[in-house]
């Protein structure tokens, strides 16, 4: 069987500019599909179990991503691609939905949220340390301050304290980077898409028990629950990391990462329309602030380490 064209790597040619604005564009689409997560995931554990929100969107996306890897004959992942797909899978497909589902029991979608702002920094950090990265002192100060900008917002829309939501949003802001971070590392020659299915694949005889389980164990949702799981695991789940992984692996992990700290802004919105939340004026003030930040950690130097 013919092995498919590899991506361009980021450590063997520097990336040109088309290839770093294909990389935001790919970015900012997965931030979109992502920024409906929280309000959806509030939704679901209204009904349900968050263990089973969290593990069941793993498994039902698992479905297409195997029938996708068996039609298109996509070939495994090399060992050099293995470790990241394996973190990967850790990361995003069970760790943080896990954690944040857990969140979404005692916080609001639109004050979780704002702890999706420190994603940029943490997967800047994995990229770092896994990935060959070496953002430039001017890179990190400008994550530094889109950090602590979300963190202010995050404050003051809890009035200045910190919940055990809070808690475990903190902890799946450090799986998601971690899970970010190496699959974008294996999707630079794995591919975007194949890297989201091989670890939904992987993961899926793991989950398939305690997920049968508490199913069996749950009450019919409503159709508007079940909507909600159904974007959960076939958006956020699949799709998204599709553009996701594709940007970051052509465009670079910490420099593309910095998109998602407009994730907040635009979870915010759509919690408001979907929950009725309100949105203070002070919310588009910090986002046209994080635009800012994001416009300055773009210009800012991404080494790769030789």
């Amino acid at each position: 069987m013919t092995r498919s064209a590899p991506y361009p790597s980021p450590l063997a040619t520097p990336l040109a500019p088309p290839s770093v604005w294909e990389g935001y564009g790919y970015g900012f689409l997965g931030v979109l599909v992502f920024s409906l997560t929280l309000p959806m995931t509030r939704l679901a554990v209204s009904e349900l179990a968050p263990l089973l929100v969290g593990l069941g969107r793993a498994l039902v996306a698992a479905v297409p991503a195997i029938a996708l890897l068996w039609l298109t004959r996509s070939r495994r992942p090399t060992r050099q691609e293995w470790p990241g797909v394996i973190l990967a899978a850790l990361g995003i497909v069970v760790g943080w939905p896990l954690a944040s589902t857990l969140a979404m029991q005692s916080v609001s979608s639109s004050h979780g949220a704002v702890f999706n702002g420190l994603l940029p920094l943490s997967t800047a950090a994995f990229a770092a340390l896994r990935s060959g990265e070496r953002p430039s002192a001017s890179f990190w100060g400008w994550a530094v301050v889109g950090a602590a900008l979300v963190t202010a917002f995050a404050l003051r829309q809890g009035h200045g304290t910190l919940s055990t939501g809070d808690l475990w949003l903190l902890v799946a802001v450090v799986l998601g980077g971690m899970g970010y971070a190496e699959g974008a590392r294996a999707a630079r020659t794995l591919g975007g898409w194949r890297t989201i299915c091989w670890a939904l694949a992987i993961s899926a005889p793991v989950v398939v028990a305690p997920v049968g389980w508490m199913a069996a164990q749950a009450q019919w949702p409503s159709a508007t629950v079940i909507s909600a799981c159904a974007y959960l695991a076939f958006g956020s789940m699949f799709l998204g990391f599709f553009a996701w992984y594709r940007g970051l692996a052509v465009g670079g992990i910490a420099r593309v990462g910095q998109v998602q700290l407009l994730q907040p802004f635009l979870t915010v919105v759509a919690a408001a329309l979907l929950f009725g939340e309100s949105v203070e004026p002070s919310t588009f003030v910090f986002a046209a602030a994080v635009i800012a930040v994001i416009a300055g950690g773009r210009r800012a130097i991404v080494r790769t380490k030789k």
